[in-house]
């Protein structure tokens, strides 16, 4: 299946978006624009694929749902800097794109510094988080302490392996009702994200929370796969 119903009125997606009733809503995460000039500041060069790959899934995502708004939750940019001309065209461009489909509300994560002057033409305001049908929206690096909450941030992902055909790293949502938090993966294809059956939790929220009893759902081309919980992925192999 595509998309999978974790809360009333909320599904996740192997578009990598959370799907909110209301509107529809659509919430994306973590797009690190600017990603490749970044890498090249510091000598290391890719193909210029970021931008144009966001584009192409970012218009999928807007003829297979219609939202009604659009809810970027943070790190738009990547570059933790004022950000240079490149950069800001490729997050003005992406905003105008988004702008003429419908509603844009833009939360604030930890890399958008300097990213209110950047959006000063488009008319829109930086939030640092917003609440739609009782689920507080924000990218996780502060945590608000308001609960049902969905974040970004950690770039979830998780290795699933076995004797015959070696490893797959999958990203993945992970959903812990009894704390009210959804973590949503990352929207940049560059971002292969955090292990989380052996790495730790960058978010307060997260850290403070029962995580191991969370629900994994891993993203892959073919649908949304059920994983598990967090706790069950962490035990060591017999």
């Amino acid at each position: 299946m595509n998309s999978i119903e974790i809360m009333p009125g909320v599904r996740i997606s192997n578009d990598r978006c959370l799907i909110l009733s209301d509107g529809p809503t659509v919430v994306i995460g973590d797009l690190h624009l600017g990603y490749e000039k970044a890498l090249e500041d510091e000598g290391l060069y890719l193909p210029r694929m970021n931008t144009g790959s966001i584009r192409n899934s970012l218009n999928r995502i807007i003829c297979r749902y219609e939202p009604e708004r659009i809810v970027l939750l943070g790190d738009i940019k990547h570059d933790f800097a004022r950000a240079p001309y490149e950069c800001r065209y490729d997050v003005t461009g992406m905003i105008r794109m988004l702008t003429d489909a419908a509603e844009v509300i833009v939360v604030k994560g930890n890399h958008d510094n300097f990213l209110q002057n950047i959006l000063s033409d488009t008319g829109l305001d930086v939030h640092e988080h917003v609440d739609i049908a009782g689920l507080r929206l924000e990218h996780g690096h502060i945590d608000s302490g308001k609960r049902p909450v969905a974040i970004g941030h950690e770039h979830p992902s998780v290795k699933i392996s076995d004797a015959m055909s070696g490893s797959i790293k999958l990203q993945c949502f992970l959903h812990s009702e009894k704390d009210g938090i959804i973590v949503i993966p990352p929207f940049s294809p560059f971002s292969s994200g955090s292990d989380l059956a052996s790495e730790q939790f960058m978010s307060a929220a997260c850290r403070s929370a029962d995580m191991d009893s969370a629900q994994v759902y891993g993203v892959s081309e073919i649908g949304m796969i059920r994983l598990g919980t967090l706790g069950m992925l962490r035990e060591p192999d017999p």
